[in-house]
């Protein structure tokens, strides 16, 4: 019975550890969630079906409330799609932890869907929507990759410059 005991609680001491890897991942890229902005328009910002957490568009907001806009290739460089890209992600994350209250419940990023605001003749949308993979690569490790789609779009709301999908499984 003592031994059991011991590799339940062995058991509890690895998931936390592992739990707290991620909040201190964060602490320690210098990462801060903010509280998530407020849909613009009938919707919300995730819904749970399941062990599924389907997260809606979100875009490259910046902590005073100004968004990167433009269209990539044209008013901003690939590299700054990138990082638009990456915002954007760090926006999902405190989605993602105000739904659930803790980022340690994720379970995995399962599909990414990427539109790139960019002139028809632009092709390199996958190198922008990098920006918001690598993230969730750095940020959860393995449990970060992720089925992909990265388009280009004529448009997006506010001329934002990316927009992302995301689908996230976490622990029931």
């Amino acid at each position: 019975m003592k031994k059991l005991f011991f590799i339940f609680m062995i058991s509890n001491m690895a998931i936390g550890m592992q739990a707290q890897d991620i909040e201190q991942k964060l602490k320690e890229k210098g990462i801060v969630l903010t509280t998530p902005s407020a849909p613009i328009a009938n919707y919300v910002n995730a819904v749970r079906v399941g062990n599924l957490l389907y997260l809606s568009g979100k875009g490259p907001t910046k902590t005073d409330g100004t968004t990167v806009t433009g269209k990539v290739g044209e008013d901003i460089t690939i590299e700054e799609g990138y990082q638009a890209a990456r915002l954007t992600g760090i926006n999902h994350l405190s989605v993602i932890k105000a739904e659930l209250g803790n980022l340690n419940k994720v379970k995995r990023i399962v599909k990414v869907l990427g539109m790139v605001n960019c002139k028809s003749t632009f092709a390199d949308q996958p190198k922008v929507i990098n920006g918001y993979s690598d993230l969730m690569v750095e940020v959860f490790g393995d449990k970060g990759k992720h089925a992909r789609s990265a388009v280009g779009v004529n448009a997006l709301p506010g001329n934002m410059s990316v927009e992302v999908e995301v689908i996230v499984e976490i622990e029931p």
